[in-house]
């Protein structure tokens, strides 16, 4: 909490922490008892268990829970401090063409109030690159349909302003007009997007609801949330966005997260070096 992280990588380290729990009480130790070896083992014994980035992870909660400890002097010894954090490749993540989000986002069958509530949330996600937390926690006084921007609420409580597209907004516009009074119940929800139940949508429901578009509209490629919130970065690159503002868009703190997608533009840089230049 003290370096203003999300709820849900909170939720991550300490889930981290009590495995680690778990797996001193199985060896019959404490925290005053772990050392540099006790944590090589640890994470050793996990290694088979788990990805080389839920590895990374969990090192890097145990790292800032006993930098925590002996900050409050309930340890002698950081016993993680000389372990290195493993270098991870940044791989981009998979992307959509530009037809094949097309073809999601006409996927919906807007006769009805799912139908339109599920465009409007789709359209709005590849229109601003939204996280996913994001996109199911917005609330009506968030979104400014006359400027055509929204305010979001981002990781560690940041706020940004991210510009909508016309047919965002019109999907919106549709989605307010004609669906959402229809899954309004009795329970008073400020949420934007609605479930069956009038309450705000869950992660998991808008996975399904993703997933469940793409296989309408035959898309081979695994999507998820995250995959429009690529695709939205990509085709911004494609089109000329330079990298700091797709930083900002994004709600990356660092530019360093952006740069997974430098070889996006690099490979656009030698298109258009190629086309234009008379060498090329």
């Amino acid at each position: 909490m003290e370096s203003g992280l999300s709820a849900n990588s909170l939720s991550a380290y300490g889930t981290d922490l009590k495995s680690f729990s778990i797996y001193l009480d199985m060896h019959a130790n404490n925290l005053t008892g772990v050392d540099q070896a006790c944590l090589l083992n640890y994470m050793a014994e996990r290694s088979g268990q788990v990805t080389a980035r839920t590895s990374a992870r969990t090192l890097s909660s145990l790292k800032r829970f006993f930098r925590w400890l002996l900050r409050e002097e309930l340890i002698k010894e950081d016993p993680s401090a000389a372990i290195k954090s493993p270098k991870l490749n940044k791989t981009l993540p998979g992307s959509l063409t530009e037809q094949e989000v097309d073809t999601l986002l006409e996927s919906p069958n807007t006769a009805d109030a799912y139908g339109l509530r599920d465009k409007a949330m789709l359209e709005l996600m590849y229109a601003s690159g939204l996280r996913v937390s994001e996109l199911i926690s917005l609330e009506l006084g968030q979104i400014d349909m006359r400027q055509g921007v929204i305010k979001v609420l981002g990781k560690g409580n940041k706020e940004r302003l991210v510009p909508v597209g016309e047919q965002a907004i019109d999907s919106l516009n549709e989605y307010m007009l004609a669906g959402r009074h229809e899954l309004v119940t009795q329970v008073k929800s400020s949420h934007l997007f609605l479930s069956k139940r009038g309450t705000g949508m869950s992660r998991q429901a808008f996975w399904q609801l993703i997933k469940r578009y793409a296989l309408l509209a035959d898309i081979k490629t695994t999507v998820s949330p995250h995959t429009l919130r690529h695709a939205f970065a990509t085709h911004l690159l494609n089109h000329g966005a330079d990298l700091r503002t797709l930083q900002m868009l994004l709600g990356h703190s660092d530019l360093s997260t952006t740069q997974i997608y430098t070889h996006v533009a690099t490979t656009r840089l030698q298109e258009i070096h190629q086309k234009h230049h008379p060498r090329g």
